[in-house]
C-alpha cells in the first residue's frame, strides 16, 4: 500500500485541518460547543508553541492546501488557518 502523502507531516496536517473543518461546519445542536471550543483552543495552543521552523513548515503546508482547494469556503478556512490558530500574529 502506497501513501498519497509526500510526508508524515503533510498527512498529519491534512488530518488536523479535516477535523477542524468538520468541527467548524457542524451544527451547534450536533456538537457540544464547549467541547468544540476546548479542542480548537487546544490545537491553537499546540501549534502556537511550535518552534519557528516547524511553524513555518505548517504554514507552508496549509498554504499549499489552500492553493489546491476547489471549495471556496474550505479555501477561505485554509487561508485564515495560520492567523486563526496562532501560527502568525493578527495584523
Amino acid at each position: 500500500m502506497t501513501s498519497s502523502y509526500p510526508s508524515l507531516t503533510r498527512a498529519l496536517a491534512e488530518a488536523l485541518v479535516d477535523v477542524l473543518w468538520f468541527m467548524d461546519g457542524t451544527e451547534d445542536d450536533r456538537m457540544d460547543q464547549d467541547d468544540a471550543v476546548k479542542v480548537t483552543e487546544g490545537v491553537a495552543h499546540v501549534v502556537s508553541t511550535l518552534p519557528d521552523d516547524q511553524r513555518q513548515e505548517l504554514i507552508g503546508l496549509v498554504g499549499e492546501m489552500a492553493a489546491a482547494e476547489t471549495d471556496p469556503a474550505r479555501r477561505e478556512f485554509l487561508e485564515d488557518f495560520p492567523e486563526d490558530f496562532g501560527l502568525i500574529d493578527a495584523e
